[in-house]
């Protein structure tokens, strides 16, 4: 009787390490998708504000003769 109790307390016991274990792996891989989520939002502001300046300054740059011809005599 008391190997049968003692067998059963140890299940219990393994169950609930099962839990924790099982919370602590998802709550990593949470963090992870989170983390390459933000590091891929990240990476697409960071690529529009380089498109935003590459047109800023090719469009300085085609206006740039323009400028100078209303300089020159």
């Amino acid at each position: 009787m008391l190997k049968a109790l003692n067998t059963k307390i140890l299940l219990a016991i393994l169950a609930v390490l099962l839990a924790i274990a099982s919370t602590a792996a998802y709550r990593r891989h949470e963090a992870a998708k989170a983390a390459e989520l933000r590091e891929q939002r990240e990476y697409e502001l960071f690529r529009q504000q380089v498109e935003k300046d590459r047109k800023k300054q090719s469009s300085a740059a085609a206006n740039e003769g323009k400028v100078w011809q209303k300089y020159v005599p």
